[in-house]
């Protein structure tokens, strides 16, 4: 069993409200509520408080047993870079920030180095530790986990690094910010699943009602079945009997969510296909090489459309 003694040198920081003025561009309301991740793994009730130990025992081979061990540092309402489910903590001489993901983000390194760089500043204001004197400030080890259930194909371990988002490609040498993502979807990480029971248990419920999803049933429909089964299975020890409205709530809100950025992307996606296709009839129009009809089929558009472009004065003869 790990000595854990030397927790105490290390203060808690406080809770804090970074709340940023709103450009306009978001016109819901952006203080989110806690998420089911968090709700399971990031409060600070005692059921909470043991998820949360076990997770980070699994994790990293540990064996703390006290959970008050954890000291949350979880930042809320951090506005500017959207971090919605976040969970951070110190333990010993580590600082740990786990994220939830369901849908694939390629910026989570930037998104982390952000966020860590809060969270050492409050840690140095708390130690009033002095970064322009003569003597090397130490600082608890960053570990940066992202817990990712999304649809895209990952495998169980995979590391996005920041470098990646430099420009131009291969500068900054030297420098790097990593975060860690364990795909718990599916069948994945089964060993971890193993040795973190609140792990497994959400994972299972949250397999189900993606389950429920791919078998065409409406959104509160699938979640609904998937809760019963949850409280069938007594999983998380009762937590989604005791707290059933709640994670009802959750999972609505979460899945809804997820549709909504789905149906994004894929306007995205439809939006950049009909872009390009208006190009290609636009070049083939200035060619002057086939007809109106059969730029029409050969672009997959309407003769109307091809009409209209061909009205356009970029696209006349001069």
């Amino acid at each position: 069993m790990q000595n854990i003694n030397n927790v105490g040198n290390y203060a808690p920081m406080e809770m804090t409200q970074l709340m940023a003025a709103d450009s306009g561009s978001f016109k819901t309301n952006r203080e989110y509520k806690d998420r089911l991740f968090k709700a399971i793994f990031g409060r600070d009730s005692e059921q909470s408080k043991r998820w949360r130990l076990d997770l980070y025992n699994a994790l990293n081979g540990t064996s703390y047993t006290d959970p008050d061990a954890l000291s949350l540092t979880t930042i809320e309402n951090v506005i500017y870079i959207t971090m919605k489910n976040d969970i951070s903590f110190l333990i010993g001489s580590q600082m740990n920030l786990f994220e939830q993901q369901s849908s694939f983000n390629p910026n989570m390194p930037l998104r982390g180095l952000m966020y860590f760089a809060q969270l050492y500043q409050m840690y140095l204001s708390k130690q009033e530790k002095d970064l322009f004197g003569t003597t090397l400030v130490k600082i608890p080890t960053p570990s940066f986990i992202v817990f990712y259930n999304g649809n895209r194909k990952l495998p169980d371990v995979s590391y996005q690094k920041l470098s990646d988002a430099f420009e131009p490609t291969g500068s900054g040498e030297g420098f790097e910010w990593t975060a860690k993502v364990l795909n718990i979807g599916g069948e994945h990480n089964k060993e971890l699943h193993k040795k973190c029971r609140a792990l497994y248990d959400y994972t299972s419920y949250v397999n189900q009602v993606k389950k429920n999803l791919r078998k065409k049933l409406p959104v509160r429909e699938a979640v609904e079945e998937a809760l019963e089964y949850a409280i069938r299975e007594n999983l998380l020890d009762g937590f989604f009997k005791n707290q059933k409205m709640e994670v009802l709530n959750m999972s609505l809100t979460e899945f809804d969510q997820e549709q909504y950025d789905r149906n994004r992307r894929r306007e995205g996606i439809d939006e950049g296909v009909l872009l390009g296709k208006l190009e290609a009839a636009r070049n083939l129009l200035k060619m002057e090489l086939l007809t109106h009809e059969q730029i029409a089929q050969a672009v997959k558009l309407s003769l109307e459309e091809i009409e209209k472009l061909a009205a356009e004065p970029a696209v006349q003869r001069t």
